[in-house]
């Protein structure tokens, strides 16, 4: 039982600080940013946020920079919305897993405008 519960508190976590980042003034943060995944301490007393940028790798580390310097105010955040007793340390990470799974829908768009074909080298025959 304890595991549904540790996961369903995961998921909170993960909803307000979408819903935190979402809201916050810096145009450095605000927009295309996401967050991508978050692992959690059984004890709730460490949070590793893995945050991803649709403007790529340096973006998505300046957000990262933004983050740290703001974390006091996002875990503040985070207890009230939650009412937890103790908010979780949080440890912000750049993740590059946007800008790749965009590489690889680009690279699957070329092959289906292409038609699939598989090309003969010249001379081959």
């Amino acid at each position: 039982m304890s595991g549904f519960k540790f996961g369903r508190a995961s998921e909170d976590v993960k909803r307000e600080l979408m819903e935190i980042l979402r809201e916050m003034k810096d145009p450095r943060v605000a927009g295309v940013l996401s967050i991508v995944k978050i692992e959690l301490t059984n004890d709730y007393s460490h949070c590793k946020v893995y945050v991803s940028s649709l403007d790529g790798m340096e973006a998505a580390n300046e957000a990262v920079k933004v983050l740290k310097n703001a974390s006091g105010f996002i875990r503040h955040e985070l207890v009230t919305r939650l009412s937890m007793r103790k908010a979780p340390e949080l440890h912000f990470i750049a993740d590059d897993s946007i800008e790749h799974s965009a590489d690889i829908q680009r690279i699957l768009r070329q092959i289906n405008d292409s038609g699939g074909q598989k090309q003969e080298p010249e001379g081959s025959e």
